[in-house]
């Protein structure tokens, strides 16, 4: 049982199969150069070494995370841009054979700032597309570039026929928006704040000591299994398929695999136990945009 809370709570504590005390989900979004190229989609400088660093994840990096995966007998949910499909389609049966779960990621890691609602429609359903003819099915979960959303887009992907998004943090369980399973991602979970390091003067912040953020996110599993939420862990290819950070992720996986009642499963997994539970429509809430406060400010003159 997770810890009772002496305050009286709102919403229901969530319940995992089996009995379990906390559930992992294991996920990578295999970015490569894609975001780069998102970044320049007008015009592609004539420079190698951003474009070279990414393009480890999708050489070596993705290739040391299955066999990472593979030798603590573990699934992960893989997030894939259809653009990176397009460049190493050989990737995909490499993650399919594993046992891993692929999910859209966008087709060209669309920020949502900077495309319409059209332009997330269109490259839904493209990648969609390009999934189906290159595996053989639609993926059935979604993961929003940069881990944000719109009302438009949880309509669109509920629409075709998804059975989870994966990008948003309101709560640290499964729970449902606007009638779609979310699974919750963390930023404290993901490695592209400690680690994500590009060169040119682009960066905003240094390369975090390793050690630091093992703790870190040990400690962070530790308190969800404390309170039965799920530990989304978030890494990208080309950055903890880096040596330091693969045994960064052995001691972090010594650890969470040393609990039987913690529940290890892809996002599919967890969306299908979620959507047959006793949980479902008990953390369901709106995609609500509040009104601008306008003219509610105080000490201001309208007029």
């Amino acid at each position: 049982m997770s810890d009772p809370l002496s305050t009286k709570f709102p919403w229901p504590a969530y319940q995992w199969p089996e009995g379990k005390q906390s559930a992992v989900l294991l996920s990578v979004d295999v970015d490569a150069h894609v975001p780069y190229m998102w970044a320049h989609r007008d015009g592609v400088p004539d420079r190698l070494g951003t474009l070279e660093i990414r393009r480890f994840g999708p050489r070596t990096g993705i290739y040391r995370l299955l066999d990472l995966f593979a030798r603590y007998d573990v699934r992960a949910s893989f997030y894939v841009p259809a653009l990176t499909a397009e460049a190493y389609p050989e990737m995909l049966p490499a993650i399919l054979e594993g046992g891993h779960e692929i999910g859209l990621h966008g087709y060209f890691h669309e920020i949502v700032a900077d495309a319409s609602d059209a332009e997330f429609t269109g490259a839904l359903e493209a990648s969609l597309e390009l999934f189906r003819r290159e595996i053989g099915r639609a993926p059935v979960g979604f993961r929003s570039p940069a881990w944000e959303m719109t009302p438009h887009m949880l309509s669109e992907i509920r629409g075709v026929g998804l059975a989870y998004d994966s990008s948003l943090s309101g709560f640290d369980h499964p729970y449902e928006i606007d009638g779609m399973v979310e699974i919750p991602v963390q930023w404290a979970l993901d490695d592209a704040i400690f680690f994500k390091f590009e060169g040119g003067g682009r960066d905003k912040w240094p390369y975090q000591s390793g050690q630091a953020v093992l703790q870190d996110w040990i400690s962070e599993w530790q308190a969800l299994h404390r309170f039965g939420g799920l530990f989304t862990l978030t890494v990208h290819d080309w950055i903890s398929g880096r040596g330091q950070r693969i045994a960064l992720l052995e001691k972090l996986l010594d650890t969470i695999t040393a609990a039987p009642d913690s529940w290890i499963a892809t996002a599919e997994e967890i969306a299908a136990h979620h959507a047959s539970s006793t949980n479902v429509r008990k953390h369901a809430v709106g995609p609500e945009i509040p009104a601008a406060i306008g003219n509610r400010r105080f000490g201001q003159s309208h007029g």
